[in-house]
């Protein structure tokens, strides 16, 4: 072996090694329970960032151990098609040739955005195989590829047929930059910085009077057609049955009467605009007011801005300021903090906007999907993101599903030349249903125009556990009733509704069954300092940079270090490093183990047979504490228990105890155990640090052809001696005192002590205390010494003779200083024991350890003060 482990020479290696072997594959087989993952797809142009690093580390963890554990394991990778992210993307790739996407027909604008996707598609699963992700990728899926096209719109006529989709002017949230409606799930609210401005609108037929009208958009005065009073407010009653002046417009409108309005907000007076707020559209309804739209697709008003036209709207904001002071028509002007709401894609602020859109009804299809976190059908970890979904889940609204875009899934409605219009799955379905209602058949298939509208790419990816498998054109097939419902899904909080909420939804809608048992919430990945990781903060890592540096498995082992289940992780580089000397531990490890000569003919030293025994019960409880972490989904504990059970059980202890002495050769059973439990170990890191546990598993001994750690069998927990667990403790406490003094007296490694037992002892592990702590011998029953060290350890005091390498003064001066200390420690602890309210609220083990505490100190000072006595004799 190598003095040192090269990441770079191996994972490539073994990557392409799995692969070719099949290992990856899965097919449907009836003698094995299916574990099964879909991959959360992501945007099919994307690259690889900090946040599926984690994700899909985590996907690989339970993957790799499932098969290992002799499951059926099938990882179903795939890609996005982000309509909103790629089209934005394609439109400014062709704004930088100097072509404008309203100068292109959609097919000409479709096959640019093909070439794209074409170009740079895909790039983000290969840097996944780097990552070493064994996913099945004889599985991946588009969600604009053929079968997932075909189930999409298969699945909007199905529920339009059933009278769940619906068309119909609607108040939408506007994004003026993509140009589409979104969803109010795609809207993310800012605090902002803004202005409320207390307009003048003067009553007609009194000029001297006026409305005083708080508002934080005078720009949207263009639209107003009413201002609204509550009924209770007496203050207002000058303004009952009046008409007012929209202000700069000169438009009479009147005031209308209605409890909506908080006569504690601004002035008790509200400006009803109908067509750009939720609330006024409501009030519009209710009162049949005129609707004015004042505003074009970009956010510049249209030709009712007058004099503003063509204007973007927050340079009108800040320009019919200064127009309504000059003309006595403003109040005053206040700074105001409000909530705004923001495109989450654009990260501009939406528009409310009236517009024809396609809807989907929710209120029914949700119940099921409620029940069945609500009732722990389906599990989410952690469960404290139960409330956050019982709350979205029973306050859904209509989902609009139509986007004013051209990349994604064409909506499958198509209008009659006398109006009206047939949903179906095929044009040729469509004249077949036209010629039905209209009664005309001379209709040709030329006569229907359809949709321009596409798809929400939700509405796609919300199949997805499904659509992997051909479920929805096939709904009976081998593959989906053996693989769903799917085992696990590992994604974020963030998109919980987006995506969690609707899948499970279309799960029990067209499979009457949840898609997924387990939920695996993982946090947002931030910088050391808490912050989002960012482009512009330059806090944002570049995966493989991070893994050239350190290793596919140092990154992995550094990102779950700091992943525990729904927190948000605090990256730094330093866990990373850590991973990577972790990675050189091992490896040093089984290069000490290969380089000792092996003898078939001498005994097996006594201590060597303890640390066998030992090591057999300490790994098999690290076993049964990883099989119930990793039943909790508390993965970092998991890695965290393998970590401490290599280097600080394995290397630092069971290593040292059975290591011949230099130039000397180890016994073949001793061995022939060490190698086993190497390879033990190595199996339950496996899933963590994938590359260098196959690397070594190669190294321990010739293997089969297409061998592998990833198909061999997890370790599973045998028989647990817990008295010799306990033995092994006490074992470490008394050699790392011996240690201890060797340290304080400067008595060198090499140079032999004795160990006596102070009255009677039990089950010392002797063999092993002599070899570790280089004694001579361990005497029971001994004597106290004047020029011995003594310690205890639980109840039993232990004394390390030191005739001739102590000098009386000096340590009678130490002993002194510590018994200064403990008697200070001592009295703090004795004053919360003397406390009565401490002993009776505190808990019981709390109190406990505090009497402990006062135990031990009072033995170390008793013990101290023999000592001293003894020296000064």
């Amino acid at each position: 072996m190598q003095s040192k482990y090269n990441p770079s020479e191996v994972e490539e290696k073994w990557y392409k090694y799995w692969n070719e072997n099949g290992f990856f594959a899965s097919t449907p087989d009836a003698t094995k329970e299916p574990y099964t993952i879909v991959i959360p797809p992501p945007n099919v142009t994307g690259v690889l960032h900090m946040g599926h690093m984690l994700n899909n580390t985590i996907q690989d963890i339970l993957i790799r151990r499932a098969r290992m554990m002799g499951k059926n394991a099938c990882w179903v990778p795939g890609t996005d098609h982000a309509s909103i992210a790629t089209e934005a993307k394609v439109v400014n790739k062709l704004a930088n040739e100097g072509i404008k996407k309203t100068d292109l027909t959609r097919e000409e604008f479709l096959k640019h955005a093909w070439d794209w996707t074409e170009k740079h598609g895909g790039i983000i699963l290969e840097q996944l195989k780097k990552l070493g992700a064994s996913c099945d990728w004889n599985r991946t899926c588009f969600t604009m590829d053929e079968k997932r096209s075909e189930s999409v719109i298969k699945v909007f006529v199905d529920l339009f047929n059933k009278g769940l989709i619906y068309r119909g002017v609607r108040m939408v949230n506007w994004d003026p930059k993509a140009l589409t409606a979104l969803s109010d799930e795609e809207v993310i609210y800012k605090e902002s910085q803004g202005k409320l401005y207390y307009l003048r609108y003067k009553v007609v037929g009194d000029e001297n009077q006026y409305a005083i009208v708080a508002t934080t958009r005078p720009e949207t005065i263009f639209g107003d057609t009413a201002i609204c009073i509550n009924p209770n407010d007496e203050t207002k009653a000058f303004l009952r049955g009046k008409k007012v002046i929209v202000p700069i417009v000169g438009r009479e409108i009147p005031v209308i009467e209605d409890e909506y309005v908080d006569m504690e907000f601004g002035t008790g007076c509200l400006k009803v605009t109908p067509a750009h707020d939720v609330n006024d559209y409501m009030l519009g309804e209710k009162y049949n007011l005129e609707t004015i739209d004042i505003f074009n697709d970009n956010g510049t008003l249209n030709n009712y801005g007058g004099t503003y036209s063509g204007k973007d709207r927050f340079e009108v904001r800040k320009e019919i300021e200064a127009e309504l002071e000059s003309k006595g028509l403003l109040e005053k002007v206040e700074s105001y903090v409000n909530k705004v709401g923001y495109s989450e894609r654009t990260d501009v602020a939406i528009e409310p906007k009236l517009s024809m859109q396609w809807f989907l009804k929710m209120e029914d299809l949700a119940k099921p999907a409620l029940d069945a976190v609500m009732n722990d059908t389906l599990l989410l970890h952690p469960a404290k993101f139960k409330n956050t979904y019982r709350h979205w889940m029973e306050n859904v609204k209509d989902w609009c599903i139509s986007r004013q875009l051209w990349w994604g899934h064409r909506i499958p409605a198509y209008f009659l030349p006398q109006g009206g219009y047939v949903v179906a799955t095929t044009i040729e379905e469509a004249l077949k249903l036209a010629k039905e209602k209209t009664g005309n058949n001379d209709l040709k298939i030329e006569d229907l125009r359809q949709d321009e509208d596409c798809l929400d790419t939700w509405f796609s990816s919300w199949l997805w556990p499904i659509s992997v498998f051909d479920g929805i054109n096939n709904p009976n097939n081998e593959e989906i009733n053996y693989y769903y419902p799917t085992s696990d899904l590992v994604t974020g909080p963030d998109i919980l509704f987006f995506w969690v909420a609707r899948m499970i939804i279309s799960g029990y809608e067209y499979r009457n069954d949840f898609c997924f048992k387990n939920v695996y919430l993982t946090g947002i990945v931030r910088d050391k300092l808490g912050r989002k990781m960012s482009k512009s903060l330059g806090n944002s890592p570049d995966p493989i940079e991070l893994m050239d540096k350190f290793g596919a498995d140092g990154v992995r082992m550094g990102m779950m270090l700091a992943a525990p289940a729904g927190n948000d992780i605090l990256f730094d580089e330093a866990l990373c490093e850590q991973g990577r000397n972790f990675n050189n531990k091992i490896w040093n490890a089984l290069r000490l183990i290969k380089s000792w000569e092996v003898s078939e003919t001498i005994e097996q030293p006594s201590a060597s047979a303890t640390a066998i025994q030992w090591f057999e019960s300490k790994l098999n409880s690290s076993i049964k504490e990883i099989d119930d972490l990793f039943n909790k989904y508390r993965l970092s504990e998991a890695l965290m228990e393998v970590y401490k059970l290599f280097w600080d059980e394995f290397s630092a202890w069971y290593l040292e105890v059975i290591k011949p002495t230099y130039g000397s050769p180890i016994d073949k059973q001793t061995y022939s155990a060490t190698l086993n439990y190497f390879e033990a170990l190595l199996k339950l890191l496996h899933p963590f640090m994938p590359f260098i546990t196959e690397e070594l598993y190669q190294a321990i001994e010739n293997r089969a052809e297409k061998d592998s750690i990833m198909i061999a069998s997890m370790p599973k927990a045998g028989v647990i001696n817990e008295n010799i667990l306990k033995q092994f403790e006490i074992t470490k406490e008394i050699v790392a005192s011996i240690r201890t003094i060797r340290k304080d007296k400067n008595i060198a490694n090499k140079e032999l002590l004795t160990l006596n037992v102070i009255g009677k002892t039990s089950n010392l592990l002797t063999d092993v205390i002599i070899k570790m702590g280089n004694l001579s011998s361990i005497n029971a029953n001994a004597e106290k010494s004047a020029t011995a060290i003594n310690f205890m350890i639980d109840t039993t005091e232990f004394s390390i003779p030191l005739e001739g390498n102590i000098d009386v003064e000096e340590e009678i001066k130490k002993m002194t200083a510590e018994i200064t200390y403990l008697e200070g420690f001592l009295k703090s602890v004795n004053v919360k024991l003397n406390n009565e309210r401490f002993v009776q609220n505190a808990k019981p083990e709390i109190v406990e350890n505090e009497r402990k505490k006062k135990s031990d100190a009072e033995n170390k000072i008793a013990l101290l003060n023999e000592a001293i006595a003894s020296l000064k004799k």
